[in-house]
């Protein structure tokens, strides 16, 4: 199968997407044409790796990973991303922190990880994963390229934009991977990579590629847990699942958005910002307007230029059904202890964005099943968290592995040019 640019000029195969990351001519790659599922293509595959193989099977045919996708998924997923029904029979948690980094972005990062290590031929030079983060994305990512031979990894992360504990995991790995402390933003650090990409003498000079949401080997794979949970739910009897998801570059959204055009029980979907409202903006006014993004507790969704934006306004999948909702940093505070009342069960402030939606939902009489996508675990975010609740959270024994290691970055101007000195450094 081949993918396309946003932007119209460039074509490729999927394999040839997943080394490039950004098409050759600055958009990103979408599917050529969409593929029709049904429930039944999914008989007898219930676990999340078995699910993203049905899935990934018809984009990766005819390429050298074919007779690969089995091995490839139960090597990067073996973990479970359960839909969790909550005390009032409608309201389901979809937990999405079961991976080695305590966050969401653990499934598209080790598929993408297993693939490009397949890839890779043994006498070509290093290949440097280039990702910037608001908070979990670069973590999933060096643990998934940790130690792997024939990969660096570069992670730039706002200094003061990340919580305590995740620049911790941010910055801990060592080896083959190097934590870049950037004196900026997220949309900062979005904008290196991006000018890194568009350097041609660099990119000569220091073989590069993607592993941020702009590479479609991030997405793909992202769509296994929507789909596994949508299936699990028809099966049940239950009519199509409504999800509920934090978002901020977009990319988690969008997986969701493209299992249902995919043809899989999928209702409607609500795309939750925080106080950074680009999104919510564009859906009510057809107008994008990037701008600087706003420092907020959920952090990870600090983002004023949603690059995956360019996916949907590409206008390659149908967005009837969809929702925004803008989230302040005080209505999160309120979110997080009312949802543990209410369920029992303790939320990071990105999934509390989510949570307040469906909260709205219910109070103007919205009875249908809605998943909340339960993005990181909220022990990454304690700082925010635990005066909200007023007790400790444990940490899971995953995160607690990295948190035991010394962790160190290296300072960064916000600079095109500081990124491509480091790079070449090496």
């Amino acid at each position: 199968m081949h993918v396309i640019s946003t932007r119209g000029g460039d074509r490729c195969s999927v394999v040839e997407a997943l080394s490039r990351g950004l098409a050759r001519d600055g958009g990103l790659y979408v599917p050529e044409h969409w593929l029709r599922f049904t429930i039944d293509d999914f008989a007898g595959r219930d676990t999340l790796a078995d699910v993203a193989a049905v899935l990934l099977r018809p984009f990766l045919a005819d390429s050298p990973l074919a007779d690969q996708v089995d091995a490839i998924c139960t090597e990067a997923l073996d973990f479970d991303t359960p839909l969790v029904a909550l005390n009032d029979g409608r309201t389901h948690l979809l937990e999405l922190f079961h991976g080695p980094t305590g966050a969401f972005k653990d499934v598209g990062a080790r598929v993408l990880a297993a693939c490009l290590s397949r890839l890779r031929a043994p006498d070509a030079p290093d290949l440097t994963v280039l990702v910037a983060t608001s908070g979990d994305t670069g973590s999933a990512v060096a643990g998934a390229f940790h130690r792997r031979k024939g990969f660096k990894v570069a992670v730039l992360f706002p200094d003061q934009g990340v919580s305590p504990r995740q620049k911790h995991l941010l910055s801990c790995f060592g080896d083959n991977v190097r934590s870049f402390a950037v004196d900026g933003t997220f949309d900062d650090c979005q904008a290196m990579v991006k000018a890194a990409f568009a350097n041609t003498a660099l990119m000569a000079a220091v073989p590069l590629t993607s592993a941020n949401s702009i590479s479609i080997g991030r997405l793909l794979p992202q769509m296994a847990y929507y789909a596994q949970a949508a299936l699990r739910h028809a099966r049940s009897g239950g009519r199509p699942m409504n999800f509920a998801i934090p978002s901020g570059n977009l990319g988690n959204a969008l997986a969701a958005i493209w299992v249902r055009a995919l043809g899989l029980p999928i209702g409607e979907i609500a795309i939750v910002s925080n106080a950074n409202r680009v999104l919510p903006d564009f859906f009510a006014t057809g107008e994008y307007q990037p701008r600087p993004s706003v420092a907020t507790i959920a952090n990870a969704m600090d983002v004023g230029a949603p690059s995956n934006l360019e996916r949907l306004r590409a206008g390659f999948a149908e967005t009837g059904g969809l929702h925004t909702l803008s989230v302040d940093d005080d209505t999160i505070r309120r979110r997080v202890p009312a949802f543990l009342a209410e369920f029992d069960t303790v939320i990071c402030p990105h999934t509390a964005c989510a949570a307040e939606f469906v909260a709205r939902r219910r109070a103007g009489g919205d009875d249908r099943d809605w998943a909340i996508a339960a993005t990181a675990h909220p022990a990454k975010f304690e700082s925010v968290v635990e005066p909200l609740i007023g007790r400790t959270i444990t940490v899971p024994a995953t995160l607690a592995r990295w948190l035991d290691q010394p962790a160190q970055a290296e300072p960064l101007a916000a600079e095109a040019e500081a990124l491509a000195t480091a790079l070449r450094r090496g």
